[in-house]
């Protein structure tokens, strides 16, 4: 089986192609026009997913001598992210998906999060925990197997790619902020400020990463 698979749900398009559960490639473009901004500008990310999805499936598709008349379905994601971004996204597949009369399946974006794992380890058995951090989240689940998921916490806050965003911006550092804020921490004193740990007394899972930023 060839799937076709397109993320939108924020600032990166990425497109991948897999056949039997082997992605034989993939490709991920980066929209740097949001750094002006200081942040992700959802309507001109809609745009320029618009402008770049095309382009990208047809060279994705070339680089593995596959047609589109072969793909045997369509996964993208549906969510959570951006409503405009994933709109973009999921309009584009099932537009795709009508043309080539070929399945699509909707893709929780956090669910590929937990799954990724198996690419760096394909011997990974369940059940296991999954520590997912990005630039919306940060969580703790308890992965039971396909579909059997439980949270076992999450910050009450801000989510730790969020912090480092919202903190460069604070510092006057350009956008995304974790690899300003990393490539400048290499250079500094790790011992000259004394960073706030929060929720450390209480018997839970859940983390705060709203008094870093502005410690």
């Amino acid at each position: 089986m060839i799937v076709l698979g397109i993320e939108t749900s924020c600032d990166e398009t990425a497109v991948a192609i897999s056949k039997d559960y082997n992605i034989l490639h993939s490709e991920v473009s980066t929209q740097t026009i949001h750094r002006k901004y200081g942040g992700v500008v959802p309507e001109i990310a809609s745009r320029e997913h618009e402008k770049l999805l095309n382009d990208m499936i047809h060279y994705t598709l070339s680089k593995v001598k596959i047609l589109k008349s072969e793909i045997d379905g369509i996964a993208v994601t549906q969510g959570p992210g951006l409503a405009g971004t994933l709109i973009t996204g999921v309009s584009f597949a099932k537009g795709l998906a009508s043309g080539l009369k070929c399945d699509i399946i909707g893709v929780n974006h956090l669910e590929a999060h937990i799954f990724a794992n198996f690419l760096a380890d394909p011997n990974l058995e369940y059940p296991f925990i999954c520590l997912l951090v990005s630039g919306g989240h940060t969580q703790i689940w308890l992965v039971k197997g396909l579909r059997d998921y439980k949270l076992m916490g999450e910050t009450r806050d801000d989510a730790a790619g969020e912090a480092f965003d919202k903190g460069a911006r604070i510092l006057g550092l350009g956008y995304p902020g974790g690899p300003e804020i990393e490539m400048l921490s290499k250079k500094g004193d790790e011992k000259s400020i004394v960073f706030p740990k929060a929720l450390m007394q209480n018997k839970n899972l859940e983390f705060s990463f709203s008094g870093i930023k502005t410690s």
